[in-house]
């Protein structure tokens, strides 16, 4: 009884953590509202939950998969699991990052450093603990492992070149990094992939930040590019 009350209150306490940060401020091109406290990291953050979850489904597309808009309810249900009934009220409205229903695996997405690690690690064993409390025997999930990979984002037709890429360190804990190449005249973007890796300036996350979320939406969706967009995506397909 102990075990379940904490784990009540620890998922309590998740949820209403995410509840707050589910509705960030509205922004718009080319950068956020001037009255908006959204700090730009959180674009970036968008971005990469975004893109990292698309080409888990790319990599998966027979698997019954769930990204971070889906619920813990939705997924028992939709995901033949069990009786979403047998979830506790106050859980069934988190969202994990990843959970793939076929192959019974779950992914939690961080930035890639260890206070984003233990995070990670913690909240996946929530989601986890919650879900398989309540499933059928034969269906309990575990972290997912193996998951890894990374794309390119060029600005302007051979400006700026921004990389992501994540990996999957620990059961259940997907790590992503933003990474910058400076620009270089008459080069290929793979010659300037292969240059050196630098941490992406400030400048450059305040500039873009936003631009860079709704590009990849638009990658991964085969919608519109945003406005004044000139550029390239290169998924991880093209990067093989």
């Amino acid at each position: 009884m102990r075990s379940t009350w904490r784990l009540a209150v620890f998922l309590l306490v998740l949820g209403a953590t995410l509840g707050a940060q589910a509705e960030p401020p509205s922004s718009r091109l080319p950068g956020r509202k001037p009255d908006s406290t959204e700090p730009w990291g959180a674009f970036l953050g968008r971005a990469a939950h975004l893109a990292i979850g698309r080409q888990y489904s790319v990599q998966h597309p027979t698997n019954a998969v769930f990204l971070n808009t889906i619920n813990l309810s939705t997924i028992v249900k939709n995901g033949k699991l069990g009786d979403p009934e047998r979830l506790p009220e106050f859980v069934r409205r988190l969202r994990p990052d990843i959970t793939d229903t076929d192959a019974l695996v779950l992914f939690e997405i961080k930035p890639d450093n260890e206070e984003g690690r233990k995070e990670g690690r913690e909240q996946a064993g929530r989601y986890l603990a919650a879900l398989n409390d309540a499933i059928k025997p034969d269906k309990k999930l575990a972290g997912g492992t193996g998951f890894e990979g990374s794309l390119f984002l060029e600005f302007e037709n051979g400006g700026a070149l921004w990389q992501l890429s994540w990996r999957t360190p620990e059961p259940g804990v997907t790590l992503y990094r933003w990474s910058y190449r400076r620009e270089k005249s008459h080069a290929s973007w793979k010659e300037r992939a292969a240059q050196k890796e630098e941490a992406l300036p400030r400048e450059e996350a305040e500039q873009r930040g936003q631009v860079a979320e709704q590009v990849l939406r638009a990658a991964y969706e085969k919608g519109e590019w945003p406005s004044g967009f000139q550029g390239q995506v290169y998924l991880p397909v093209d990067c093989r």
